[in-house]
């Protein structure tokens, strides 16, 4: 090897060892981290003995679109992810919606906000993206009834 080629690889070597210790030498970012949601905890009132945990609420009208999909997202866990030829959107994303909708109090029965989902039967999965999306939406109100 010429003398120039090595010396170009020895001294990148030396850059990828000794970023890392670098950007610890700089200390933490100054940057304040956002609130983390997940960790509030409704503190007991003098009357109760402990402290209460109660669920954490779903995100307001003003909470960012994934804040949004994050919260609902978790009851339709079970809902498929592929698109269907001649359906708009996933049966994912309409459970998604269904239960915003079931949240934000704009329909109050899961049958009428999950009435967009397929009630066709895919072999090996168990029920329909229709009947997932109401347990599902069922299951919401019970949480937020609580």
């Amino acid at each position: 090897m010429k003398f120039h080629l090595r010396l170009a690889l020895a001294t990148g070597a030396l850059a990828l060892a000794l970023a890392p210790a670098m950007a610890l030498a700089g200390g933490p970012p100054s940057s304040v981290p956002p609130a983390n949601k997940g960790t509030e905890h409704s503190h007991a009132t003098e009357d109760s003995k402990g402290t209460e945990h109660l669920p954490e609420p779903t995100p307001g009208a003003g909470a960012s679109l994934p804040a949004k999909a994050k919260a609902y997202g978790w009851h339709c866990r079970a809902e498929s992810r592929k698109h269907v030829a001649g359906m708009r959107g996933t049966p994912f994303a309409q459970c998604v919606t269904a239960m915003a909708k079931l949240a934000n109090e704009a329909v109050s029965n899961p049958r009428t906000a999950c009435r967009k989902e397929s009630k066709r039967h895919v072999k090996g999965e168990k029920g329909t993206p229709f009947s997932r999306c109401v347990v599902a939406g069922a299951k919401l109100l019970r949480e937020m009834n609580q």
